[in-house]
């Protein structure tokens, strides 16, 4: 049985990676340079700083990124607040599952605290988390794993007794080098023939996750 548990958030817990997508592909088609939903994948996962240095080794030097990204946060954060946050199937029933199991809980996010605890406000399962570790909290973005060592630390155990559930393939990365038992449920990446072996459990969706880590 395992002591904790450790969640990823955007396309995870939460829908919020196509939103996110919608507000790019917007944004990039008002100042007119192509973009598509397979140039927005290499991003996924990553902190602001390694997706601005991916844009500009795209784009150019000039890539306006961080008035970009400052727009886009505010188109967001705008369309969570008026329709709410979208919420993975199963979320509920795996945060409830494991509380009554006793098992310690932890955020590892690439996200802003800001924006981290935002989500989890709106979707009323801030209380759930024992920890939270943000992106601007860590000196090493995913697939480095000190977030998620980082996560274990503040839960005050070992990082093999806990699961980390992921839906990137830099996050099962930056688990798996942690040394968490790895738990994938693929969002918009699925998994690839490189991390396959990295993947203790693949589960289609936050249900059958409750189901193989609650049993």
């Amino acid at each position: 049985m395992i002591k904790g548990a450790v969640f990823d958030m955007d396309g995870l817990m939460f829908d919020t990676e196509r939103l996110v997508y919608d507000n790019w592909q917007r944004m990039m088609d008002e100042i007119g340079l192509p973009y598509d939903i397979e140039v927005f994948k290499q991003t996924v996962g990553r902190r602001k700083k390694e997706v601005e240095l991916f844009y500009r080794a795209t784009y150019g030097n000039d890539f306006p990124y961080w008035e970009l990204a400052g727009k886009g946060r505010a188109m967001y954060v705008r369309r969570v607040k008026q329709e709410g946050i979208p919420v993975k199937p199963g979320l509920y029933e795996i945060l409830e599952r494991l509380k009554a199991r006793g098992v310690k809980i932890a955020l590892a996010t690439s996200t802003s605290r800001h924006t981290a605890e935002l989500n989890l406000r709106l979707a009323k399962v801030l209380d759930y988390f024992d920890a939270l570790v943000c992106g601007e909290e860590v000196t090493n973005g995913k697939p480095h794993p000190e977030v998620f060592l980082t996560a274990a630390q503040k839960l005050g155990l070992a990082p093999g007794d806990c699961a980390a559930l992921e839906d990137s393939i830099n996050g099962v990365k930056s688990a798996y080098a942690a040394g968490m038992i790895t738990v994938m449920v693929p969002d918009l990446l699925p998994p690839t023939d490189e991390i396959k072996p990295m993947i203790t459990h693949l589960c289609g969706d936050l249900s059958e996750a409750a189901a193989l880590l609650c049993r």
